[in-house]
């Protein structure tokens, strides 16, 4: 695979001043990763009419949506007993020009290799917090005249749909478009009614949301299960399959006959079940499958439209391999 060339590295910060200060991150921001989680867009060459500027045209509009979302151009400070607060210092963000020689079709079909880890952003975790950047963004212009467009988000300040919703209103920006959606930025309203007390030791979480995941029978801990190599694989099902899938499931005697399955916990069942039998679990095998559910509206009263920072939850099922899965 060709090599990545670094043709520039940009500090991108609000295109006009903002609010700068500190306040604490939210409980829910607390809970879980503090490192950035990885995108990659893909997109066609330009027409050949296109005659602007990709990256100006990014960075520029870059500049604009950070004076909306301000708090992405701040950074993280720790605070005693394992507490973080949000500096917004309007320190700014990191844009990263590239180039290579490789053709888009050698990336094996998206399945995930090494290769597209020389498209992402690296971030030093080394460092100090107070100097890494809360979001980072590279593109990569190929050979063949594709682009790819790749984004690292820290996960201590938004979650995936926030995170979606600064890179939506980022590219309405960039064609010249209004906001779509003001971004709530007060996270007051998911803090307690008065100030928490620092952490006297790590926090204890109750539930099978935080319960580590069941051991195989026979075993005391995952270590060889963890060494054992991973492939990626894209699994497509039609839409008959679907339907067939779900009416299967909805005949089942776990169903509801008021609601029924929904598509989406039907593939999920399914892929549960299929990975499974994969691994060759015994019936009575334990196991449990996470899924990350938005909160927003399922909170009382439901969060204000265009809350940003972390509202999502972890929720677990639980059953055997042969049970009700």
């Amino acid at each position: 695979m060709a090599a990545i060339i670094i043709r520039n590295t940009y500090t991108v910060v609000p295109a006009e001043p903002t609010w700068t200060g500190r306040f604490p991150l939210a409980e829910w921001d607390q809970v879980g990763t503090i490192t950035h989680v990885p995108t990659i867009y893909f997109y066609d060459k330009p027409p050949d009419s296109f005659q602007g500027n990709i990256v100006e045209t990014l960075q520029n509009s870059l500049s604009h949506a950070l004076f909306h979302f301000y708090p992405l151009a701040g950074r993280l400070r720790w605070l005693p007993r394992g507490r973080l607060e949000l500096d917004c210092n309007a320190a700014g963000v990191t844009l990263i020009e590239a180039e290579s020689e490789a053709e888009l079709s050698d990336f094996n079909k998206f399945l995930g290799t090494k290769e597209f880890e020389k498209l992402v952003p690296q971030v030093n975790y080394k460092t100090a917090i107070e100097t890494i950047p809360l979001f980072l963004a590279q593109v990569t212009k190929f050979r063949c005249g594709r682009i790819s467009l790749s984004v690292k988000v820290s996960h201590a300040v938004v979650d995936g749909q926030s995170a979606l919703h600064f890179l939506s209103e980022w590219g309405r920006i960039a064609r010249g478009e209004p906001l779509e959606t003001v971004p709530f930025l007060d996270r007051k309203v998911l803090w307690a009614g008065e100030p928490l007390p620092p952490f006297a030791s790590s926090p204890l979480y109750e539930g099978k949301e935080f319960e580590e995941p069941p051991l195989l029978i026979g075993e005391t801990d995952c270590v060889e299960e963890r060494k054992k190599e991973t492939v990626v694989a894209m699994l497509k099902l039609s839409k008959s399959q679907l339907e067939r899938l779900r009416s299967r499931a909805n005949r089942s005697q776990y169903a509801d006959p008021a609601r029924g399955f929904t598509r989406y916990e039907t593939v999920t069942g399914h892929v549960w079940r299929c990975a499974c039998k994969a691994r060759g679990h015994s019936p009575e095998q334990p196991t449990g499958l996470v899924i990350c559910v938005d909160a927003r509206n399922r909170v009382q009263p439901p969060l204000p439209a265009g809350y940003f920072g972390n509202a999502t939850l972890d929720v677990v099922a639980a059953s055997t391999s042969v049970g009700y899965i």
